[in-house]
């Protein structure tokens, strides 16, 4: 494909890479609406649910480094289309799964693909849109599908669940990755790094085995609890390994995550944000999916259909996000946002048990505004903080973030609310005179304990109504206190990133050096600083063409 050719069909390349995104990123949370229906089928326990959602996560997360270092030596298209057949034969192995251990395994396999996709999505745009003023549109858009596909999940889950089992949620994605496979071939450029630099295996085994190691303990923790002596040995492994990672990519001469980057506190501060902005975002939506369905009493379908209002002011404000920039400047568009997303978990952490749905729709609201509001300037404070030549590496450190992020929310967020909830339920129940089998099952999650108390046969209906009452009483408590919690780091997120990040996008160019692969020395930084430079290069632009003009009529020409 030459380049007149990639030129204009940019966008519908663009429209294959966000359709590959979407897949991939809907699967995050598009079986949190599931949670009753898993319970229900496959007699999942709360630590095998946790696994069904975050195995993929975990596997997503564990390989991100390692895949976009792959893509930029050895092709970022075909890394692209190997990880939608991976997907896609997961996907169908997830949908015929008959134990939630099946569904573990199947789950984590996608994340195989996962890890693949993801990281070329973005390493490829940079390669198909060379304009500053349309990349950085193009990131918004990327990150707008980015952030709203995530929140969609559970409005698309629950539009299958209405007339299909749960299998359906995966089913969906077979024939769209057929479709992505056959545009992405003719539609897709070849790109890989110009410079190809030596693979670094032992950095990519050991960024897998501490990173797999450090999320299991993370993602463990909310069943076995934080002082558990597998989670304790597990989590310290998992450290060492991540230091002896940090150690050997200081020390070797072409580390795939050259540390240097970590330098600049650009970098570091929008890849906090990004973080956070996901913690915040996965673990809100793996409570409240519970919240609505289980203490409001909503349907599935009615579940997602209520936290559509999400997706929707992420779409319209994510690609309004750069624009924010060329007008007030980085540094107060990402650290408001992060104040705003801290608000908006603040107002969540006031539901109560009962009609509850006007104070989470406010809260939810205003923190979809806050997150599409960092989203789009972090990715390209990160992306910007690096040369060219290392887009796929740096593309999947800012999804690494994401995963990592999310993961934390789903595990942290609800390790704080399983602090409360299950000390409450003993106690509560106990004073109620309930059976000690009784409250041990209640004490797993909040669906159990409902779904339990209403299918066990010999329970009394005073019974069942005691339990539902103690447990939805005592899992509203643990979304306040959780929540709060979570709401005061995110506020520390935005303290960061008021201290670090720019005022302006050109205040900040990238303190790595190294070789640019495309354009002369154009990065992300310059894509960003450009939004406020954009008319002063128009107005040139515009003075060249009339000089040329005159000179060909005859005129002078000025000087």
């Amino acid at each position: 494909m030459d380049e007149q050719q990639l030129h204009d069909r940019r966008w519908w390349s663009l429209a294959v890479l966000a359709g590959s995104l979407l897949v991939i990123s809907l699967d995050n949370t598009i079986l949190n609406v599931a949670i009753p229906s898993l319970v229900r089928d496959l007699n999942a326990t709360t630590s095998q649910l946790q696994w069904i959602i975050d195995g993929y996560t975990l596997v997503f997360a564990g390989l991100l480094l390692t895949a976009g270092a792959m893509g930029d030596r050895f092709g970022r298209k075909g890394a692209l289309q190997l990880g939608l057949v991976v997907f896609g034969f997961a996907s169908m192995a997830s949908a015929m799964a008959q134990s939630a251990n099946q569904l573990i395994i199947t789950r984590s396999l996608m994340g195989i693909g996962g890890a693949l996709i993801m990281p070329s999505t973005l390493s490829l745009l940079t390669n198909i849109f060379h304009n500053p003023r349309e990349r950085a549109k193009a990131i918004g858009l990327w990150a707008a599908v980015a952030g709203a596909s995530g929140a969609l999940g559970p409005v698309i889950g629950g539009i299958l669940l209405k007339w299909f089992s749960w299998h359906a949620v995966f089913f969906v994605n077979v024939p769209l990755i057929i479709v992505l496979l056959i545009a992405g071939r003719v539609l897709l450029p070849k790109s890989k790094a110009e410079v190809a630099q030596r693979l670094d295996p032992v950095g990519a085994l050991l960024s897998i085995i501490g990173l797999v190691l450090v999320l299991w303990a993370v993602i463990e923790s909310p069943s076995a609890g934080l002082t558990d002596p597998r989670v304790v040995l597990v989590g310290s492994l998992g450290a060492l390994v991540v230091a002896a990672f940090i150690f050997w990519e200081l020390h070797i001469e072409s580390p795939m995550l050259d540390m240097r980057f970590f330098k600049n506190p650009r970098f570091t501060a929008a890849n906090i944000a990004v973080t956070l902005v996901y913690f915040a975002m996965f673990g809100q939506m793996f409570v409240m999916n519970q919240y609505t369905q289980v203490v409001l009493g909503y349907s599935p379908l009615e579940a997602g259909l209520r936290m559509m209002p999400m997706s929707l002011v992420m779409i319209c404000v994510a690609p309004m996000a750069p624009r924010f920039v060329h007008q007030i400047g980085t540094k107060l568009v990402v650290g408001g946002g992060l104040v705003l997303t801290s608000i908006g978990v603040l107002i969540v952490s006031t539901v109560p048990t009962s009609n509850g749905y006007p104070v989470l729709v406010t809260g939810i609201i205003v923190l979809a505004f806050g997150m599409g509001c960092v989203m789009a300037p972090a990715t390209e404070s990160i992306m910007g903080s690096l040369p060219r030549e290392k887009a796929g590496v740096g593309s999947a450190m800012n999804d690494t973030t994401r995963q990592m992020g999310g993961a934390l929310g789903v595990a942290v967020i609800g390790s704080l609310l399983a602090a409360v909830y299950r000390p409450g339920v003993q106690s509560s129940m106990s004073a109620a005179g309930i059976a000690q089998p009784l409250i041990d099952t209640a004490k797993e999650s909040v669906a159990g304990a409902v779904f339990r108390a209403a299918t066990t046969p010999g329970i009394s209906p005073e019974t069942a109504a005691q339990i539902h009452q103690i447990a939805v009483q005592e899992y509203v408590d643990g979304i306040h206190i959780a929540m709060k919690i979570a709401a005061a780091v995110i506020l520390f997120a935005a303290f960061i990133a008021f201290k670090w990040l720019p005022a302006h996008a050109h205040d900040a160019r990238s303190e790595v050096s190294g070789p640019l692969d495309g354009l002369a020395s154009l990065t992300f930084a310059e894509a960003e600083g450009a939004l406020e430079d954009d008319q002063v290069e128009l107005e040139a632009e515009m003075e060249v063409e009339r000089d040329a003009a005159v000179d060909s009529t005859g005129g002078t020409v000025r000087s």
